[in-house]
């Protein structure tokens, strides 16, 4: 449960205002068509948080508990100062692909997570705690709760968003368990 709700937590607050939520909204406004978009997400986001899980669960079956608790405290911490700069919708080909809402945003989406922070925090979360199921289904419901606001209340809902302060708590929570996680590694 401790894996589900650190991903849950560290995912959902680092996705807001990320491009991908961005890239939600202007799917949002092109499609006007929330349900394909949320299946595309929804989708995208299984796919790629699932391999990116087999990477981190792989990668921690090499590490010491030492070693990979102080791993993913740095991965954190770096994480946190990522979370810090502000990310900007980019205009995506895919988007004017034909096959409707669904397909553009399963393959705008899942292109968009590839070395997103969330895909590397994703593999740190799996490596830390080989639960590959619990860290993808956190790291999911996350990013659908970061994402089901944004294709539901559109743009007008980002303009009210204090952006700057949602990069600066999720910048201080990518800390706080980047600090855990170092700790643990100083006291095994």
């Amino acid at each position: 449960m401790e894996a589900f709700l650190v991903s849950l937590s560290t995912v959902a607050i680092a996705e807001m205002g990320d491009r991908t939520q961005l890239l939600a909204l202007l799917l949002a406004a092109r499609y006007r068509r929330p349900w394909p978009i949320l299946a595309g997400v929804l989708c995208a986001t299984l796919a790629n948080h699932a391999l990116a899980g087999i990477i981190g669960v792989r990668l921690g079956r090499f590490l010491t508990p030492t070693l990979l608790d102080a791993t993913v405290g740095i991965c954190m911490i770096v994480m946190a100062l990522w979370a810090l700069k502000a990310d900007r919708p980019e205009e995506d080909s895919n988007l004017r692909r034909p096959g409707g809402a669904f397909l553009a945003t399963l393959v705008a989406f899942f292109l968009a997570e590839i070395g997103d922070k969330t895909q590397i925090a994703t593999v740190a979360l799996a490596a830390a705690y080989s639960n590959l199921v619990a860290v993808v289904a956190g790291t999911t419901a996350a990013m659908m709760l970061a994402t089901i606001p944004a294709v539901f209340l559109g743009r007008a809902f980002a303009d009210r968003l204090p952006l700057k302060a949602m990069h600066y708590v999720a910048s201080l929570v990518f800390v706080l368990i980047g600090a855990l996680f170092l700790y643990r590694a100083l006291h095994h």
